[in-house]
């Protein structure tokens, strides 16, 4: 949920899922249609369908393990990547690994790039900040290490540092307003209450066809007769 969306954000929409799918057993169980009506709000709803599909892996296999193929493991799962495979394995096994997202990017350009010339845009790598974090992170306290880190970071951004755009690899977020992601949203919100597609084609007429078809090559939605429903 935490991806590219704001933590004061998701909050909420955390609380109410985790009540409604408490284990991966009641996620893997559900259908999409109201997996999809948990998150709505959220955006990228593509994220939910890959939860669910990460959830329905997870209870057909073995229960993960501090193994080193663990980050392997986890990014074997639908829908995670790097970051968030190391995450997990930091977080909920206290696995010594490094990672990288953006609170994490400010704390270390902030202290170990000032004698650098960061007044231009996009002149610090990831593979410099991992450098850094392989050796300053405390062996054996990775999930206190990073909680702290990210913390941190946070403070340092509410206290008026702004770094990231120093990172190669800070992007700025698009608009939601007139984006694909609004459309897809209005058509899987239209799918999942029984509000009739002609009204969001009718509201948004040049993308309608082509955010379509997206949902459908995603595997959120499928033909019904001459309509659609959720896949």
């Amino acid at each position: 949920m935490l991806q590219q969306t704001q933590v004061e954000r998701v909050i909420l929409f955390y609380k109410n899922f985790i009540k409604k799918f408490p284990t991966a057993h009641a996620l893997a169980r559900a259908p999409l249609q109201e997996v999809l009506l948990g998150w709505q709000g959220l955006g990228y709803n593509r994220r939910a369908k890959l939860l669910r599909e990460a959830a329905q892996n997870l209870v057909t296999t073995a229960s993960f393990s501090t193994r080193s193929n663990l980050v392997k493991e986890l990014e074997a799962l639908p829908g995670v990547g790097p970051y968030t495979a190391r995450a997990v394995a930091a977080f909920a096994f206290n696995q010594n690994t490094v990672f990288i997202e953006t609170n994490i990017r400010t704390a270390v350009i902030h202290h170990f790039f000032s004698d650098k010339n960061t007044s231009i845009y996009g002149s610090i790598s990831d593979a410099d900040i991992t450098k850094v974090l392989q050796r300053a992170s405390p062996k054996g306290r990775a999930r206190e290490w990073y909680s702290a880190l990210m913390d941190y970071g946070a403070y340092l951004k509410r206290s008026g540092v702004r770094l990231n755009t120093k990172s190669k690899h800070y992007s700025k977020q698009s608009k939601f307003e007139g984006s694909p992601r609004q459309v897809r949203g209005a058509i899987l919100k239209a799918l999942t209450t029984g509000v009739l597609l002609a009204s969001v084609k009718k509201e948004f007429p040049d993308r309608f066809a082509t955010a379509l078809s997206g949902l459908e090559r995603d595997g959120l939605i499928k033909k019904k007769g001459r309509g659609w429903t959720i896949a």
